[in-house]
């Protein structure tokens, strides 16, 4: 998985009236846990946009104070009024510990039920997954080649050996429903067929009656 290195320093004092000098100062405050004792730090807003304006996935190199820490972005925490990042949870990843992240998860293929006329519909643009570090994917493919209206796509699918998923099996990651033109169409060839088999009934009963004369 691709890594970002956040530089970060490391906080002495963790009151409000610090967090809020934080702030003002465009510094977010910080935390990671995972390694012992808690480690509060702060680090630049700037930092985070290649961590959390994206799609991709990414572990973090937290360098702080001369210590690199390899971690998961955990938490992260928004103002409700402006959208600026205010706090942000951090784990430390070890080598045999399974972590849960975030994983986005790819469509590929070209569906036969979309190419007859249905709808995708994708409940999931990412799915959480546990594993080790080194297990952990970028991302998560979905080839949705043979899904035909009415079908779906299922976490069930997705299991392997690397990495475990923390839903249902029985969630649907993608379906293939039927769209309103494609409804109208099967209900208008129902109706066609409908008047065909009252055209050829009439048909049948005008035969008797043809030759009675």
């Amino acid at each position: 998985m691709k890594s970002i290195t956040i530089q970060g320093t490391k906080r002495e004092s963790v009151g409000k009236k610090s967090t809020k000098a934080l702030r003002d100062a465009e510094l977010v405050p910080c935390v990671v846990y995972g390694g012992g004792e808690p480690l509060n730090f702060s680090a630049e807003e700037k930092a985070f946009k290649g961590l959390v304006y994206t799609p991709e996935a990414h572990t973090v190199s937290l360098e702080v104070d001369g210590k690199t820490i390899p971690a998961v972005l955990q938490d992260i925490q928004f103002h409700p009024l402006t959208d600026r990042i205010i706090h942000a949870d951090f784990y430390q990843l070890s080598d045999d510990k399974p972590v849960i992240m975030e994983v986005p998860v790819r469509i590929t293929g070209r569906s036969k039920g979309v190419v007859a006329g249905g709808v995708l519909r994708q409940t999931y643009r990412k799915l959480k997954v546990k594993a080790i570090p080194a297990n952990l994917p970028d991302e998560i493919v979905v080839d949705i080649t043979a899904l035909k209206i009415g079908n779906k796509f299922y976490v069930e699918s997705l299991k392997n050996d690397k990495y475990s998923f923390m839903h249902p099996d029985n969630a649907v990651v993608v379906a293939v429903k039927m769209s309103r033109n494609a409804s109208k169409n099967a209900a208008a060839g129902q109706d066609d067929e409908d008047e065909e088999e009252v055209a050829v009934e009439g048909a049948a009963d005008a035969t008797p009656e043809a030759s009675a004369e």
